[in-house]
């Protein structure tokens, strides 16, 4: 039996990760799930990437190039994000995670569907690089990444989908944007090893970085804020079980 080149596994495991997004935007399309129960899922994926971008990401990047590589990346990663993300805001992106009513359609804000779909794939891109930058380091890939990853994009698609439709975008939309951006996350998690695979472990100790400073920056952007506005007290305790699950699975896979 020929063996899988570790590109293909590397883009595999990205597109696997990112189909999460297709379910959660199937599940908040085509059923009617509560904004308390789509806020409750937001909080907990939330502590999911939060646990995950800590253990195995920065964690990792300091024990590979120590703290100023790590450091420089995980800073330049939100400034980066953040920079991008306010370029969208402006063109009508700023609520693209949000279930309720929020998201503006093509009438109210023409151009906002475009900047909406562009958001999204700004928010996954940085999560797939890390599964393929987990490869580099022994030729496996990280379960709890990917595992971490998938159980994050759920809530994201969820909510995100949700709001869409309110908005009035089309079915095609928006699952020609959340498809879209499953292939990309395999795209990415492909260049995200081969790309990579030949550099220093600083450079692979910056980028991992990077990718944890996006992350985190996107987490206090759009998902927690969608989590806090209904769970209000228990957001933080639901955050925490996700972190407590995501910090559990890396001493199982440990």
């Amino acid at each position: 039996m020929a063996t899988i080149p570790l590109w293909a596994q590397a883009g595999f495991w990205g597109f696997v990760a990112g189909t999460a997004l297709l379910i959660g935007a199937g599940t908040g399309y085509f059923i009617r799930v509560s904004q308390r129960l789509i806020a409750a899922i937001m909080a907990f994926g939330s502590g999911v990437l939060i646990s995950a971008l800590s253990f195995e990401l920065m964690d990792e990047a300091y024990k590979t190039g120590g703290f100023d590589s790590t450091a420089i990346g995980f800073l330049g990663g939100a400034i980066m994000y953040t920079a991008a993300n306010w370029l969208l805001e402006e063109k009508g992106a700023k609520h693209r995670k949000r279930s309720g009513g929020q998201q503006p359609s093509e009438e109210q804000n023409s151009g906002s569907g475009m900047a909406i779909a562009i958001g999204a794939l700004l928010d996954g891109i940085p999560e797939s690089i890390v599964i393929g930058l987990s490869m580099l380091k022994g030729g496996v890939v990280s379960f709890v990444a990917v595992v971490a990853i998938f159980l994050s994009n759920i809530p994201e698609g969820l909510s995100s989908a949700a709001g869409m439709k309110k908005a009035g975008r089309t079915v095609g939309y928006i699952f020609g944007v959340w498809g879209g951006i499953a292939v990309a996350s395999g795209v990415a998690s492909l260049l995200g090893y081969t790309v990579f695979s030949g550099f220093s472990p600083d450079v692979v100790a910056a980028i991992t970085a990077v990718a944890a400073g996006a992350i985190l920056a996107m987490l206090v952007d759009t998902m927690i804020p969608e989590a806090f506005e209904v769970t209000h007290t228990f957001a933080g305790l639901i955050t925490v079980a996700g972190f407590l699950a995501a910090f559990s699975l890396s001493k199982i896979g440990g």
